[in-house]
């Protein structure tokens, strides 16, 4: 990535959008949001974080002719063997928001012993430099932490606000964007892009 070029970012969801241009920052190219090019979200269909990443990152460099970036990403809780998971953000429906989707999962572990509640965020991210690229950049990041028994912070969106961070005693909600984008799964995945990046 030597000179600036467009690159498209392949997601509709508001705060993965603010997030992502925050870190992305620095490459010194134009970000846009594939709603910005009139781009649909693709269906879903994978099993996997990878897959549906994929899936959504050559929809976006197909439609668009630029590059593109999609980040796949949810939250896995032991207690439920990984759900959420792929799920995370329609836990509670197809077209539920993200307050009934923490409602739900704080239900479910209402009565959870506190040495049980263990969870990580997971990412995918998957950079395509055009829709038929056979070799896209493929990077994870997982971000450790526990289920709250209830919700705390304004900052962040999905499950920030029950997300316990160990690391820094405190809900991820409450972290401000610059800890949250170096700690996150999301930071720690970005990071590795950049690197690879760098090498292209």
């Amino acid at each position: 990535m030597s000179s600036p070029h467009d690159l498209v970012l392949a997601s509709a969801n508001a705060g993965k959008i603010t997030e992502l241009q925050q870190m992305l920052g620095g490459l010194g190219v134009k970000i846009i949001p594939q709603t910005d090019l009139d781009i649909p979200d693709i269906e879903e269909t994978g099993l996997t974080f990878v897959e549906n990443a994929i899936l959504k990152a050559r929809n976006a460099a197909a439609l668009s002719n630029l590059p593109a970036i999609a980040d796949d990403s949810g939250l896995e809780v032991d207690f439920l063997r990984g759900a959420p998971g792929i799920y995370s953000a329609r836990f509670a429906g197809e077209n539920a928001g993200d307050k009934a989707n923490k409602e739900k999962l704080l239900q479910l572990m209402a009565d959870v012993p506190a040495d049980q509640r263990s969870a990580r965020y997971q990412t995918v991210i998957v950079y395509m430099r055009h829709g038929n690229d056979p070799t896209p950049i493929i990077c994870q990041g997982t971000w450790e932490g526990l289920i709250a028994t209830e919700s705390r912070g304004d900052q962040g969106f999905g499950y920030d606000p029950i997300f316990y961070v160990t690391e820094t005693n405190c809900h991820a909600a409450e972290l401000d964007k610059v800890t949250k984008n170096c700690l996150s799964h999301r930071g720690k995945a970005i990071a590795n892009l950049l690197q690879q990046l760098q090498t292209r």
